[in-house]
């Protein structure tokens, strides 16, 4: 496989999609929707006599072979456990395929709708859901994927962003001291939790990737998957006050629980959880800006403004890490 960097995503083509199908049997009929994905690139392509399918190719250097094919072999499990997840397809006894240098699998395509998560019936069953796939993601361990920890999602992204020239200079100091308050509330946070218990995550659990049918949910999208804390694939499917969030995590639980385990004190990294999120999506933003795609779609990003309400959303992060855990049984 030829090297890829970063702007590669430049040079895949439509033609280059569907050569692509082509190159592992499946032949396209032309029609290309673009899907609305930035990390990767996500098509979903007509076929031929067959149902339309979804075809992702993966972001250059980001991850390696083993780490997808973990990725793949985690939601392959789901699925064997009878859980509504959307595996990558096996297509010659694969699930990763390569052509011109890139990345790629296929997916059956699924439809759905944002669940209503004002409806504590449907946060009862999305805790279900959650609980049946860390039953299993606690089976056995990544070996080629990382841990969502403080260093991962915190400190090193802080060290990107202090260290390439992003953060304007009259706002350099004041971010600099934000960013290391804000880390050490989030360390005093994990103190307060104690022992964790890590295990396979979907990672990016928020509303976008759960589509909802008549017959329940489904969760799509394990491209962030990693280790970690089980509160990840909770906290952020809550939202409004302190106790509407309150009341959300009780129903989430009270179908979790039917299934899983769950550690009270992880609700102690809640806030810890979403101040280490903003950081690490500040630094995403910043190592994808040479990808064309990216200013685009986030003209607002690397403004004087921008970096102002970061230091201020951080300064209330620090405010809300202080106060007590959201919900305790």
């Amino acid at each position: 496989m030829k090297p890829l960097n970063a702007t590669s995503f430049a040079t895949l083509s439509p033609d280059c999609v569907l050569d692509a199908l082509e190159s592992i049997g499946l032949q396209g009929d032309g029609r290309m929707l673009a899907l609305n994905s930035y990390e990767n690139r996500v098509y979903q392509i007509g076929m031929d006599a067959a149902p339309p399918l979804v075809v992702k190719f993966y972001r250059p250097q980001r991850w390696s072979d083993a780490a997808i094919l973990e990725e793949h072999a985690f939601v392959q499990e789901l699925v064997e456990r009878e859980i509504p997840v959307v595996p990558a397809q096996l297509v010659h006894g694969a699930s990763l395929h390569v052509f011109d240098g890139f990345r790629f699998a296929v997916f059956a395509r699924h439809g759905g709708r944002a669940p209503e998560l004002e409806d504590r019936a449907t946060l009862e069953w999305l805790g279900r859901f959650i609980g049946r796939i860390h039953a299993v993601g606690a089976l056995q361990s990544y070996q080629a994927r990382p841990t969502l920890d403080m260093h991962s999602f915190g400190t090193e992204p802080q060290e990107y962003l202090l260290s390439h020239n992003f953060i304007p200079p009259d706002l350099l100091a004041a971010y600099r001291s934000v960013t290391a308050q804000a880390l050490e509330g989030v360390q005093h946070c994990y103190a307060r939790a104690g022992a964790l218990h890590l295990l396979r995550l979907h990672g990016d659990c928020h509303v976008g990737n759960v589509l909802w049918t008549d017959a329940g949910p489904h969760f799509v999208d394990f491209d962030d998957s990693r280790m970690g804390p089980a509160i990840q694939d909770l906290w952020m499917l809550l939202s409004g006050e302190r106790a509407d969030r309150s009341r959300q995590m009780a129903d989430l639980l009270a179908g979790y629980e039917d299934f899983c385990d769950f550690n009270p004190h992880e609700l102690h990294l809640i806030e810890a959880l979403r101040t280490l999120r903003l950081i690490h999506y500040a630094a995403w933003l910043a190592r994808r800006w040479d990808d064309p795609a990216f200013p685009v779609a986030f003209p607002w990003f690397n403004t004087q403004r921008y970096w102002q309400d970061r230091i201020l959303e951080l300064r209330e992060q620090i405010a809300l890490m202080e106060e007590g855990p959201l919900w305790m049984v």
